[in-house]
């Protein structure tokens, strides 16, 4: 009877307690890395080769607390006079039992956000996950990664502290600059 009380507990530590913190790095100047996705209302995605031609914003998220953050960084870009570039969240999710339930979180992002929006989420699973988290470190995962791309998939900006106005301002120049050229 221990047994069926323990594995539970063990299983866990087994499969989430394994990971840690990779330490953060400004990826400013580089290239977003080639993942593939899907966005919530079904489409398949490459980021960044499907953006190639316009300059965006992209929002990545590694755990579900990260919401907090990503909404405040979207309160700011909904109230900014700026005309955005378009903006895309990426919930970014490793590991194998994650990438095997997918169906099932993808479901369960979909009850807490408005089907208008759907497009503009793109959930980001496995290796690709690994991926993005290896490029920009995982240190503080509550807080949003923000990212500004250029026309060519290179990051012209980048954010990882948490939102506040004047990054926000930063950014919101960041793209006015970018725009003169």
């Amino acid at each position: 009877m221990k047994i069926l009380l323990v594995l539970p507990v063990l299983l866990s530590f087994i499969l989430f307690g394994c990971s840690s913190a990779i330490p953060n790095r400004d990826v400013t100047g580089e290239t977003f890395p080639s993942v593939k996705g899907k966005s919530l209302a079904g489409k398949e995605f490459s980021v960044p080769e499907d953006f190639k031609g316009k300059m965006v914003i992209i929002v990545l998220g590694y755990v579900q607390k990260t919401q907090f953050d990503i909404d405040r960084w979207g309160i700011g870009f909904f109230t900014s006079d700026l005309d955005l570039p378009p903006v895309y969240e990426l919930p970014t999710i490793s590991g194998l039992i994650p990438t095997l339930i997918s169906g099932t979180i993808d479901e369960g992002m979909r009850d807490g956000i408005p089907e208008e929006s759907w497009k503009d989420v793109i959930t980001i699973y496995g290796g690709d996950g690994s991926k993005i988290k290896e490029w920009t470190g995982t240190t503080n995962p509550n807080n949003g990664r923000i990212i500004l791309l250029d026309e060519n998939g290179k990051v012209l900006w980048f954010y990882d502290r948490g939102y506040g106005l004047p990054p926000l301002q930063e950014l919101l120049n960041k793209i006015k600059e970018h725009r003169k050229k």
